[in-house]
């Protein structure tokens, strides 16, 4: 899986204005709904919301996950948002966030979602990677720390 697939700098945010979870969760799908991925923002913000209230997805070292699936979506979205400031995530090694990953996708497509959930583990596991990305300060540095991480041969969907 190529994350520049399902990325591009409208689906990026540096700095994210929202100051708690919630709000970080509502501007990133706000984000997505602005690039023309999202039919139903309403319902997106929902199966969020839902599922971070089960467990949260601030996986720790700095990285939230938020994800759901929902139905009407047209396949896998992502969107990434950089809080201003370190933002509590309730996330599991007590660490406030640095960076939110935000997925969704219909329940049909779960191969699709766990795949995203993995890679975005795995490239935020390499610690030059995710020191780089936590210092970036803009949507385009963001955007081009990913390029030079993923496949050049991608293709944006």
């Amino acid at each position: 899986m190529n994350l520049l697939d399902y990325l591009t700098p409208h689906t990026i945010r540096a700095p994210l204005t929202a100051l708690d979870k919630r709000g970080a969760i509502d501007e990133l799908v706000d984000l997505l709904t602005a690039a023309g991925r999202v039919p139903d923002p309403k319902a997106l913000k929902e199966a969020v919301w839902i599922r971070e209230q089960t467990r949260t997805t601030g996986i720790g070292s700095g990285l939230a996950i938020p994800h759901g699936k929902c139905p009407g979506l047209p396949g896998l979205i992502m969107a990434i948002g950089k809080p201003a400031r370190p933002m509590d995530f309730e996330s599991i090694d007590g660490q406030p966030v640095q960076l939110i990953f935000l997925l969704g996708s219909p329940p049909e497509k779960g191969s699709d979602h766990i795949q995203a959930l993995a890679r975005v583990s795995r490239l935020m596991m390499m610690d030059s990677f995710r020191e780089r990305i936590y210092a970036a300060r803009s949507t385009d540095e963001i955007y081009e720390l990913l390029k030079g991480q993923e496949s050049p041969t991608a293709t944006t969907k």
